[in-house]
């Protein structure tokens, strides 16, 4: 007589909508994150449930999971009942942007954990952060057995996960700040792992994940050196300064290198540039009253033509046309001044031009800077297609206006 094993039931796979939803919180949270420093990732979960248990000292902590963990997972974040489902709004908040399901803290957490058993075994990541609570100064406190018991019930590996950057970012009772968050997910673990054990493997992820060196490029380093040093903003100045009354290249150029080199010094470098633009320009427009002609390398008499006939018809205010028709700044300043065009309208009017064009492109290459983060070691590359894009460009304009 032949014996049969028993057959175990196919493994069911999640709801296309739980990992459609899943999907949609993950490039939420890499999206913010990404806005305020970056995130990284090394290492994936394994195929199947798994019991995630991570370090815990920042509620961004969450947000880290939630953008690093890959969605066919549908991972669920154990939230603390009595503080993330204590209201109407925060139950919402948990449950829609974070998949958080209740943990009581005091009396029935186990309870709450055990009802996660057969989500684990369709296939689902549970999330828990052994410690019950945000740890202080990056130490982790002694683990609760109640994420392995979880994982012993349902039958799947524990992995452990070393989340570093989060403290920076959000710390403790602390303000938000751009941080680089990196999240390490280690090798799978039997579901018969002690506490201890799984401690020890978040605590060893940790420490190497904080330990490891940022992939950087020499050349933005001495960018970055010389941006936020005393000669930064002065920098910024004498160019706009130079562009608005002679010099070629305009002072965008210098604020896609420094402005993605030193996202944090943007604005200070922006407002630099656009004091020298405007220093510049009415320099400029008191010269071509007096009868100076400086050069203007690379502009056309067509240039010169267009922007006299605006000036004729707007006075001042022609200059706002300036941002977006490629007629360099210099240009209006010197035929306004040879127009007779008062110093104090063309201040205004360039001022309101200048300033929208400046700052807008300034603080545009420091959101681009953080999103690329990351990617810190190709700036040098970068460098090299700015350098190229805007020589292209300014090709192209001139040739259009020749």
């Amino acid at each position: 007589m032949s014996s049969t094993l028993p057959r175990v039931p196919d493994r069911v796979a999640l709801p296309a909508r739980s990992r459609f939803a899943a999907a949609l919180r993950r490039g939420l949270w890499w999206g913010v994150l990404s806005l305020t420093g970056g995130v990284e990732r090394r290492g994936r979960l394994p195929r199947g449930g798994c019991v995630v248990v991570a370090n815990h000292s920042s509620h961004a902590d969450t947000a880290a999971l939630l953008a690093a963990l890959d969605a066919r997972h549908s991972p669920a974040i154990g939230a603390a009942a009595d503080y993330w489902f204590a209201s109407p709004w925060r139950r919402r908040i948990c449950r829609r942007l974070a998949a958080g399901f209740p943990v009581r803290r005091s009396g029935g957490g186990m309870d709450d954990l055990l009802s996660m058993a057969d989500e684990l075994r369709f296939g689902r990541a549970v999330v828990l952060f052994p410690e019950g609570t945000r740890g202080k100064d990056g130490k982790l406190g002694s683990f609760h057995r109640g994420a392995l018991v979880l994982a012993e019930r349902a039958g799947v590996p524990v992995v452990p996960v070393g989340i570093a950057g989060t403290d920076r970012l959000l710390p403790k009772h602390g303000r938000l700040r751009s941080a680089l968050v990196r999240v390490s997910i280690g090798d799978p673990l039997p579901s018969t792992t002690g506490p201890q054990e799984a401690r020890d493997a978040v605590v060893a992820l940790h420490a190497r994940t904080v330990a490891e060196p940022l992939r950087d490029s020499a050349t933005r380093r001495r960018v970055a050196a010389v941006v936020t040093s005393r000669w930064g903003v002065p920098l910024a100045f004498c160019w706009a300064l130079a562009e608005a009354l002679s010099w070629p290249l305009m002072p965008e150029l210098l604020l896609g290198a420094v402005c993605v080199a030193v996202p944090r010094a943007a604005l200070r470098v922006s407002l630099g540039a656009l004091a020298g633009s405007l220093a510049g320009g009415l320099i400029a427009l008191q010269l071509a009253a007096a009868g100076v002609h400086l050069p203007a390398p690379l502009t056309t008499d067509r240039m010169r033509a267009e922007a006299r006939a605006e000036l004729a018809l707007e006075c001042a205010s022609a200059v706002r046309h300036q941002p977006w028709n490629g007629i360099p700044f210099k240009v209006y300043g010197a035929e306004a001044g040879r127009a007779g065009v008062p110093a104090p309208d063309w201040l205004t009017a360039s001022a309101t031009a200048r300033g929208s064009r400046t700052l807008t492109v300034g603080l545009g290459f420091a959101a681009f800077g953080l999103l690329m983060r990351r990617h810190r070691r190709q700036y040098g590359r970068y460098l090299v297609l700015l350098g190229g894009g805007f020589a292209a460009g300014l090709s192209l304009i001139v040739a259009s206006w020749g």
